[in-house]
């Protein structure tokens, strides 16, 4: 089968999977369930879009992640105030005022503005800051991780203005509609899962557009791109602020599904937790990081309830095996058994690109 087919076949499969069979099949508790690990698949698309693509260890989404969620969190909780009101968190933790850099968040539009803009703005500026010094691979890595855990802190300290370890909880609508109503609910799994299915389509035409190709020319030859006349540091601050944009939706969507938000959900170890779920399914893939996320989050949730004391082994240990035997994920057995139309012989999937011959200019 024609590759480009195929992949839009298995989009057309996870759809009715998504929409069809999952709602059919799954009680109301689990369906909300697999709208989390929807929520946290979309971190994953771009985390594979950016490390997969782009060559680019991300270990600090939670922070856009966080982002995302607490910027819907803080309008949730305006809402439920009612107009002029302060959330209640304040009135017991502080001296009942309401920040001013709260109140923007009172407009719905302003709300999803600032969730689609701000996020994927701060990584821009401080992607392409980081990449015009040319500071990659582990130490990329390390930086990411040390803004997350920054991150977490900074949310705990501020308990007064952000709910501190216990976070933002107690919501009541989302965008008007009751949270509490199961058909409400149903919806938001919807929402979810149209969100992501978006996503993936998006990643992958751009993974077919010209930004593409550059993006995998500056992971294999990122001087040659250089002396060609494009800037390396803008094509990877870019890719970085997409990975960003789509953590920050997956957040905000995540808010309302789980109930809560907090600095748990935000920190180094949930950002290493998505980064295991793109590894695992397959970080070069279109498909491999939502599976491999998806995956490795119904694993901890069946793991946890049927071993609550040594379920982290098995996660571990599932870990190890993929990364041993199987380095470019799971989603590299469909390529293994592909064999070539010219010699018969199984093929690897390409993972470089040839340049542009040209002389200068920017993508």
């Amino acid at each position: 089968m024609n590759p480009a087919l195929k992949t839009w076949a298995g989009f057309g499969g996870a759809a009715v999977l998504l929409f069809a069979v999952a709602p059919a099949a799954l009680s109301d508790f689990r369906l909300n369930l697999l709208a989390k690990f929807l929520c946290l698949a979309m971190v994953a698309v771009g985390i594979g879009f950016a490390w997969g693509r782009g060559g680019m260890l991300v270990l600090g989404q939670g922070v856009f992640f966080g982002l995302g969620g607490y910027l819907m969190a803080m309008h949730m909780k305006l809402a439920d105030a009612g107009p002029g009101g302060v959330p209640d968190f304040m009135l017991l933790y502080g001296n009942g005022v309401l920040p001013g850099w709260w109140e923007p968040m009172r407009s719905p539009v302003v709300t999803v503005l600032a969730i689609l803009v701000l996020p994927a703005a701060l990584a821009l500026v401080l992607g392409y800051a980081v990449f015009r010094r040319r500071v990659r691979g582990a130490y990329f890595a390390i930086l990411s991780q040390a803004l997350a855990a920054a991150f977490a802190l900074l949310l705990i300290g501020q308990q007064t203005v952000t709910g501190g370890t216990n976070g933002l909880n107690g919501f009541r609508s989302f965008f008007g509609y009751d949270l509490a109503d199961p058909l409400n609910k149903q919806t938001l799994y919807y929402i979810c899962a149209g969100v992501l299915l978006a996503m993936v389509a998006g990643v992958r035409l751009l993974m077919n557009s010209r930004y593409g190709e550059l993006l995998v020319a500056v992971r294999d030859q990122e001087n040659r791109v250089r002396f060609l006349g494009y800037d390396p540091a803008l094509i990877k601050a870019g890719a970085y602020a997409l990975a960003a944009c789509f953590a920050a939706v997956g957040g905000a969507l995540f808010t309302p599904v789980a109930g809560i938000i907090s600095p748990a959900d935000v920190g180094v170890v949930p950002s290493i937790s998505l980064l295991i779920g793109v590894a695992i399914g397959g970080r070069a893939t279109l498909l491999g990081p939502v599976i491999g996320s998806i995956a490795v989050s119904w694993a901890e949730t069946g793991l946890s309830e049927r071993f609550p004391s040594i379920w982290t082994y098995f996660l571990g240990g599932l870990f190890i095996v993929v990364v041993a035997f199987l380095p470019n994920g799971l989603a590299s057995l469909t390529f293994r058994r592909r064999p070539s139309p010219a010699t018969g012989k199984q093929t690897q999937p390409a993972t470089s690109v040839d340049l542009p011959a040209t002389s200068g200019g920017h993508p």
